[in-house]
């Protein structure tokens, strides 16, 4: 696929993007994600994150508004169900001293795409460091379509066509009331999704299960859809596919959720403040049907 030239336009400085592995990252400098973005600024960067599929920066510290300002030039914005900041519904707040074991032993550290249990799960995410320990912390992005082009024919084959349930129930252990854990399965009952998601930008096919979310391939017995989800989630591991970052305060990474999955490393023990902004995005379709 052509890419257009990553064009920003007049600037007093020169925007630089650098490749961090072949299958995707590139490290973004030049640029002050402080102050309002110009269109050519939101172009290049739009057309560089779909090249790349995540994007990262370097000393980049903003304000709560800077950090959603920064990622509204993208899109809507959502709300999480779970967990969100009191002054700022927008920002989702990873703080390792609240979650403590429970957010590492789940979400944290497993390979996922971000809320592929709402109909509309996000098109993209801005996931900044507020705090972040000495050593460790790291998270993994992988390359959701270079994991599908490289399955073996005759499992592309196969799950082309296929959907799959996903479902919120690993939160239900943050909600302190069957009330609570009883409105968040009202709210977002089992959606079904496509296996493979062509991508609503460019068109290309990617691995849309992962193994938060993902339940259930539909129309498969209990034994099949194991043995097959496993399989696809062993893909998304392969490191030919990955990037991997070292977060510090003021590191942010921008990624396409609809390209990628990622998994980030619990491997501390000090503080780890993160906070991230979601953008929403469209119904997934997959080969041979139609985008709603």
């Amino acid at each position: 696929m052509t890419y257009q030239s990553f064009d920003f336009g007049k600037s007093p400085g020169t925007v630089s993007l650098e490749p961090l592995q072949p299958s995707l990252g590139a490290l973004v400098t030049g640029i002050d994600l402080r102050q309002p973005l110009s269109g050519a600024y939101r172009i290049g960067l739009k057309t560089a994150l779909l090249r790349y599929r995540v994007l990262f920066f370097r000393d980049q510290h903003l304000t709560p508004e800077q950090h959603i300002a920064f990622a509204a030039n993208f899109g809507s914005l959502e709300v999480h169900p779970v967990f969100s900041h009191p002054d700022f519904p927008e920002i989702l707040p990873l703080v390792s001293n609240q979650l403590r074991e429970r957010y590492k032993g789940t979400t944290d550290s497993n390979w996922h795409t971000d809320t592929t249990f709402r109909p509309n799960p996000s098109a993209g995410a801005v996931l900044r460091a507020i705090e972040s320990p000495s050593l460790g912390g790291d998270t993994v992005f992988a390359n959701a379509v270079d994991a599908y082009a490289q399955l073996p024919e005759a499992i592309r084959e196969q799950i082309d066509g296929l959907t799959a349930l996903h479902d919120p129930s690993i939160f239900l252990k943050f909600l302190d009331s069957e009330e609570k854990r009883e409105a968040l399965r009202n709210e977002f009952p089992p959606v079904e999704h496509p296996v493979v998601r062509i991508h609503p930008e460019t068109g290309e096919k990617a691995l849309y299960v992962n193994s938060v979310f993902t339940r259930h391939i539909v129309g498969l017995s209990p034994q099949a859809s194991t043995a097959l989800l496993s399989r696809l989630f062993d893909q998304i591991k392969r490191p030919e596919f990955q990037v991997r970052w070292s977060w510090r305060p003021g590191s942010i990474a921008f990624w396409d959720n609809q390209a990628t999955q990622h998994y980030a490393v619990p491997d501390y023990d000090e503080p780890r403040h993160m906070e991230r902004v979601t953008i929403v995005g469209d119904r997934p379709y997959g080969p041979g049907s139609q985008a709603t």
